[in-house]
């Protein structure tokens, strides 16, 4: 199991290594409230659809089994996208269109097929959460980055005097997303190249 966690959240990340679920990580990566949004969703879906799989794995024909992937996946959006409308109203706003997107989201089809297809239900719900935990770590630090630097706030709190730093706004917009997951990207890597060396 720690392994399974490790691959997740770490080695195997989906955003840093396998480069899934791009879309939605620059998407709505502005503020870090709209990134633990999107993160919870993420792991919710992937857990709870990594579970379905593995339970079904025996059942479903080879021949149908994207589309079956496709309706479970879908099921457990709308579910998720039904609270989060019901119950906090101004994150589902900001987040608009991105929630309804995680049924097309390559992580959490590529763990349904990659993984719960061929693992029992408990390996499979902890790979699910792994892969949901290391996506929404990603986009939380990639969002704090952009929050802080585009605006020189976080929850609302100026952390930047504008006197000494003046926020770059171009980090808050569409190009700055690019920018901050590269330099993210190289640093991941510089990491993960210098342990390698050592080991």
């Amino acid at each position: 199991m720690k392994k399974i966690l490790k691959s997740g959240i770490i080695t195997n990340n989906p955003v840093l290594i396998q480069l899934v679920g791009l879309c939605s990580v620059l998407g709505v990566s502005t503020t870090v409230m709209n990134a633990l949004g999107m993160g919870v969703a993420v792991i919710v879906v992937a857990t709870l659809s990594n579970l379905v799989v593995s339970l079904l794995r025996n059942f479903i024909p080879d021949e149908i089994r994207i589309p079956c992937y496709i309706v479970v996946i879908a099921s457990f959006v709308t579910i998720v996208d039904m609270v989060m409308k019901a119950y906090t109203p101004a994150l589902y706003a900001q987040l608009g269109i991105f929630i309804p997107l995680i049924v097309v989201n390559c992580l959490i089809l590529a763990r349904a097929e990659g993984f719960a297809n061929k693992n029992k239900v408990f390996p499979s719900v902890v790979d699910g959460f792994a892969n949901g935990v290391g996506y929404t770590l990603t986009i939380v630090i990639l969002a704090f980055i952009r929050e802080l630097l585009g605006s020189g706030a976080i929850f609302g709190f100026e952390l930047l005097s504008g006197d000494k730093i003046k926020p770059i706004g171009i980090i808050a917009q569409a190009p700055g997303s690019f920018v901050v997951l590269g330099f993210i990207l190289a640093v991941f890597n510089y990491i993960t190249m210098k342990k390698e060396s050592n080991n």
